[in-house]
């Protein structure tokens, strides 16, 4: 088979396209084509010509490299050449008498590898690189081999794994230009000495395996595109700002331009022929409140004055008055203020209209603003329950009670602030149901009495508990005389009802009527007495009810 440099340059090109791009900080020309001369030089079993160029044969290679860092590089070479030992062919001066026997042979060798190129790591302008490579690959040998001098040759072909350890020198003469000298040693990882048909037998490493020597020289072209990476026109390398977005323009160091010197760049700048402040994008702030003249709405504010964006005094709650006038700078939204923008005060009774229940009647704050109930009225709410009487086992109210229901109408209508909880109950005589639907008549009852005195329907509300809230012992008739009740509690209109805040929730009996259901329990309009949850052994003389 035929090999030419040209198959050998074709192969390097197809492994390096195949090389991962590296992503480090590169030189501006980052790939090379090195052409080159080089010689090899033997030493086997059958002796050496190290270091012998007076019947050297030549040949050349091609590499291609990548650079990667200032102190690492990766190549990819192709070589071909011819060795032979003795190197003239004929003479025999130099071979080990041992084993050489007049054997000779001429091996046209062409070896492929990717190298691995270690730099002094210098400045990439600096003139000289000292490297080491290391380079594994494959060696294609078409070997002749003569036992004797008159012996007819033996041809032979193979391929091997071909490592090599070379030093050597770039000189760069231009930014895209330079020269290289290498020198470095062959090892080829097969020892049945198919390079020179002997086999010394021996273990040590340098003697077992045939080797050769190459030293090289030749010329580098570096080309590629200086690295621009914000694409300004000003390499990486001399770009002092090269961060610089697309399309703006920039000086000789590779800087946005900035026509009035204010340190914001024009293409950041809104007024880039007046200096401002980098803060304002390049505008001016006469005020100094930290908004552009141009955008100012009250361009002299005092100083030292918090502003909003459009420059004019800050009014954090919206009142309408600024801040720094504002002696109640943190009023709810919506909250009407006077002219020192404190909340109105209507009533003047020190709880702000916003949070006064009673805006336009002085009272307590612990009250919400709302005037308290009197004394002597509370004491009548509170002992009502003693006075509101009904029929026997009914829920209609006897004349007696008319009198202290008057009273609660007129403290109700003098306190048009608060509404009235009615709260129904019963002793445990009797079936729990029963018990529970006469809570509720005989509530419902003082408060059609009420209604129908004026009160509106809206402030008072009835609601009936049955035996489940007892006060007193129902084993006792004392006790059951006390759960027998029906409670006025008053309370500021808006706020939980008094008897659920007592007692729980109960629905009351408009909520009952609303949801289109009936009251629990039997009718208590009768006169019957309700019966009993157990019924007696014997019979017993009827006793009175509630």
């Amino acid at each position: 088979m035929k090999h030419s440099l040209f198959t050998t340059a074709v192969v390097g090109l197809g492994l390096l396209a195949a090389v991962p791009r590296s992503q480090a900080q590169t030189a501006d020309q980052k790939f090379g084509v090195s052409g080159y001369v080089s010689t090899l030089q033997y030493r086997g079993d059958l002796g050496s010509n190290f270091w012998d160029l007076r019947h050297a044969s030549y040949g050349g290679g091609l590499t291609l490299s990548r650079y990667i860092s200032k102190g690492f590089d990766i190549n990819l070479s192709g070589n071909q050449a011819v060795l032979r030992y003795p190197g003239d062919g004929s003479s025999f001066t130099n071979q080990n008498p041992a084993l050489s026997n007049g054997r000779r042979f001429s091996a046209n060798v062409t070896n492929l590898g990717l190298g691995l190129k270690f730099k002094l790591p210098v400045k990439d302008e600096f003139f000289v690189h000292p490297y080491i490579l290391l380079q594994p690959g494959l060696a294609i040998v078409y070997t002749d081999r003569y036992a004797s001098p008159t012996a007819a040759n033996s041809r032979t072909s193979f391929g091997s794994f071909d490592g090599q350890v070379a030093l050597g020198l770039d000189f760069h003469l231009t930014p895209g230009f330079g020269v290289f000298v290498q020198a470095g040693q062959h090892y080829l990882d097969r020892d049945d000495d198919r390079l020179d048909g002997v086999n010394s037998g021996s273990s040590n490493f340098f003697d077992k395996y045939d080797r050769y020597m190459q030293f090289s020289a030749g010329l580098t072209a570096a080309f590629g595109k200086a690295k621009d990476t914000d694409g300004d026109g000003v390499p990486d390398r001399k770009d002092k700002c090269p961060d610089t977005p697309t399309g703006v323009k920039v000086d000789v160091n590779g800087c946005p331009l900035d026509t009035d010197g204010d340190g914001v760049p024009d293409y950041q700048d809104k007024c880039p022929d007046v200096k401002g402040l980098a803060a304002l994008q390049g505008c001016p702030d006469a005020d100094g409140d930290g908004v552009a003249d141009a955008d100012d709405k009250c361009p002299n504010t005092p100083a030292g004055v918090r502003v909003d964006a459009t420059g004019c005094p800050l009014d954090s709650d919206g009142d309408g008055v600024a801040d720094y006038l504002d002696k109640c700078p943190n009023t709810p939204a919506g909250v009407k203020v006077d002219a020192t923008g404190c909340p109105i005060d209507t009533d003047g009774d020190g709880v702000p209209d916003y949070q006064d229940k009673c805006p336009d009647r002085a009272g307590p704050a612990s009250n919400k603003g709302c005037p308290e109930i009197k004394a002597e009225d509370k004491k009548i709410l509170n002992e009502a329950t003693k006075y509101i009487n009904f029929d026997f086992n009914k829920a209609t109210l006897k004349t007696s009670s008319y009198a202290k229901l008057n009273q609660m109408v007129q403290i109700m209508n003098d306190y048009p602030d608060y509404s009235l909880s009615i709260a129904g109950h019963t002793d445990s005589k009797g079936a729990d149901d029963y018990n529970l639907r006469l809570s509720y008549e005989r509530a419902a009852s003082a408060r059609k009495y009420m209604l129908e005195k004026g009160i509106p329907a809206d402030r008072i509300e009835a609601r009936g508990y049955g035996e489940t809230k007892p006060i007193a012992d129902n084993k006792t008739a004392a006790g059951q005389a006390l759960n027998r009740r029906v409670d006025f509690d008053p309370y500021l209109t808006g706020d939980t009802n008094a008897a659920e805040a007592k007692y729980g929730p109960a629905p009351t009996i408009a909520d009952i009527k609303a949801a289109g259901n009936k009251l629990p329990g039997k009718k208590t309009t009768g006169t019957g007495a309700p019966r009993s949850r157990k019924a007696p052994l014997k019979k017993a003389p009827t006793k009175k009810r509630k």
